[in-house]
């Protein structure tokens, strides 16, 4: 409970610095983790990202002023952030549907996101399978490509993996793969909330080929998840489950180091049956 206990307290700091900077250091504080992990963690519990969460609450709150008060739309831009009336009118517009000069009139259709605070939901009917291992240092060999919010395009992971498959690459990586960990996988750092580097790649002790190069995950404890189920249905939802159910409820923390997507079948990814790992580093 100490999990949503500190995610639930740096929410509260948020709500109460909407009409004023948020220290994002202390946000990060209050959570005991840093403002990445904290901006991943949101993002899987909330299915929100945390930026457009925050603009959502500052925009209920500036609906709620202008419908109720006097106040001028300059004033409600300098309160909530934004650096001309201009750029508050067209976030307020994005929330809204309506130009904030609008807002004031009887009848009009506004919009208002509550809140949001995190509790377990005890569901107990579907378990997770995971088991706890420490491993050493290891190389991997493969392509790397940083995206701007992957979580925003669903696709662009996928299609990153379709080139990988149609360009001949995933066949060489699994031809240079070490037979106790055969396959080609994916390796995810997080660096903010708008960027993530993705790479895909095999577990090897051979020279990268050209067009790919080499890099070394760190020794870490890993709670590796089993996952069954067609890969672009399963994936977000197992995700999603490890950060609101296994996490808040286990004594491990997030390591925030490398994820890993383990696919050591090679079969159709999109098959009922198909079985893969997520490894998560805790400690």
């Amino acid at each position: 409970m100490d999990y949503l206990n500190r995610m639930n307290d740096a929410l509260e700091y948020i709500e109460k610095n909407l009409d004023s900077e948020i220290d994002y250091t202390t946000v990060a504080k209050l959570a005991c983790c840093t403002i990445t992990c904290f901006q991943r963690t949101f993002s899987f519990i909330a299915d929100i990202h945390l930026s457009e969460y925050i603009r959502r609450r500052r925009m209920t709150l500036a609906a709620f002023e202008l419908q109720n008060s006097d106040v001028k739309v300059i004033d409600l831009a300098i309160k909530y952030g934004y650096e001309s009336p201009d750029s508050f009118s067209r976030a307020f517009m994005s929330v809204h549907g309506v130009m904030p000069s609008i807002a004031r009139d009887q009848g009009k259709s506004l919009k208002a996101y509550p809140r949001i605070t995190f509790q377990i939901s005890i569901k107990g009917d579907v378990e997770m399978n995971y088991r706890i291992e420490k491993k050493e240092a290891f190389r991997i060999v493969g392509i790397k490509r940083s995206f701007k919010g992957p979580e925003e395009d669903e696709s662009a992971v996928p299609i990153f993996w379709n080139e990988i498959y149609a360009n001949g690459s995933y066949d060489k990586m699994l031809d240079l793969s070490k037979k106790d960990s055969k396959g080609v996988h994916g390796f995810i750092q997080v660096l903010g909330e708008e960027k993530v580097d993705y790479t895909i790649a095999c577990i090897s002790d051979q020279e990268p080929p050209g067009g790919m190069s080499e890099y070394i995950i760190p020794e870490s404890t890993w709670a590796i998840f089993e996952v069954n189920g067609p890969v672009g249905s399963s994936m977000a939802d197992a995700w999603k489950r490890i950060f609101s159910e296994w996490l808040p409820t286990s004594n491990y923390k997030y390591a925030e180091a490398i994820d890993i997507e383990y696919f050591p079948n090679q079969g159709d990814k999109q098959s009922e049956d198909y079985k893969y790992e997520i490894w998560l580093p805790v400690c």
